[in-house]
């Protein structure tokens, strides 16, 4: 058995390889910010900026005419509150910055469903004493979701790890006749230490305490199962795993389990290594985002939310 006849030449190689980066499953997050007037780029993620609403609009445009099918939304408000309040207002930034890219664009676009962007004190929920209270974060969620519906969005995403989170989206979306908006699960969303520049660039880490209350243990496999049976159960449309580099164990363990669409957020602190290391000389930057980016396809995942969306793109372009 001579199985290096399969690896002879790239052209071999390409007609044989058995996972593909498929450039139409990328997702480009986006970050819209309520209080600047120009892109700013986030100190620890260079290349990854904060808009205003107009320039993200002209950005997302030069993402659909390179290719770029689909983006996430994040965003940044003036107002914070102990109850996040600016998260379901009609004007919001996000609800605002919605209906401009639906009306200028044919991007699917995909919002972020939390709190901490939108509370003063930077937890995914509200309080009761220094406690993240489950129940009442469900009612908030759910007007959340009714507003980013309203102003056009394809499919929510929410991030709190809630308990209940997707049926009372899912029952609020659907009694409001939003019964084709997709909600996109962040079922096994991990207490990691790999979202501290996602933390910078939305000005969200706790005033106190921690999120390891809500967010996954990282030791715990079976428990993920847990949480995708259940957002599965109450009507999740796609389920997600995040971080993805790490847990690429849990994207195979969901593949072979479910049937649904599987997608797997490569977050801020995986793209702010890979490319202080390429920054440094340590690494060729472009054959480990392949390399990395085809781990996440070949692992199991439908969808890949990346921050080297636009730069595949690009690379792709050239």
């Amino acid at each position: 058995m001579r199985l290096r006849r399969l690896r002879k030449s790239a052209e071999i190689r390409d007609i044989f390889a058995e996972t593909e980066i498929r450039k139409n499953k990328l997702v480009m997050p986006m970050f819209v910010d309520e209080n600047i007037s120009k892109p700013e780029e986030i100190k620890n993620m260079p290349g990854i900026f904060r808009f205003p609403r107009n320039l993200l609009i002209e950005k997302a445009k030069e993402y659909q005419d390179m290719g770029i099918k689909a983006i996430l939304l994040f965003g940044v408000p003036k107002k914070k509150d102990a109850t996040g309040s600016s998260s379901y207002d009609k004007d919001g930034i996000v609800q605002r910055t919605l209906k401009g890219l639906k009306d200028d664009t044919n991007l699917i676009v995909f919002t972020d469903l939390c709190l901490c962007e939108y509370t003063d004190h930077g937890h995914c929920g509200l309080l009761r004493g220094k406690e993240v209270d489950n129940d009442s974060t469900l009612e908030v969620y759910a007007k959340i979701a009714k507003s980013y519906a309203e102003s056009g969005v394809d499919g929510v995403a929410p991030s709190g790890m809630m308990d209940g989170q997707v049926g009372r989206i899912r029952r609020e979306l659907d009694s409001s006749g939003f019964t084709d908006t997709l909600v996109i699960s962040y079922s096994a969303k991990f207490a990691s230490s790999m979202y501290a520049p996602f933390r910078e660039a939305v000005f969200s880490a706790p005033s106190f305490g921690d999120r390891r209350s809500y967010q996954m243990n990282y030791l715990n496999r079976r428990e993920a199962m847990r949480e995708m049976e259940e957002d599965i159960e109450e009507g999740a449309d796609v389920i997600m795993v995040k971080p993805a580099l790490f847990y690429l164990d849990l994207i195979r363990d969901a593949r072979e389990r479910f049937e649904l669409p599987i997608a797997a957020y490569s977050v801020s602190a995986e793209y702010s290594m890979i490319k202080s290391a390429a920054d440094n000389g340590i690494i060729d930057l472009d054959s480990v985002v392949q390399e990395s980016t085809a781990s996440i396809f070949r692992a199991g995942a439908d969808l890949v939310i990346s921050y080297f969306t636009e730069y595949i793109l690009k690379k792709e372009k050239n």
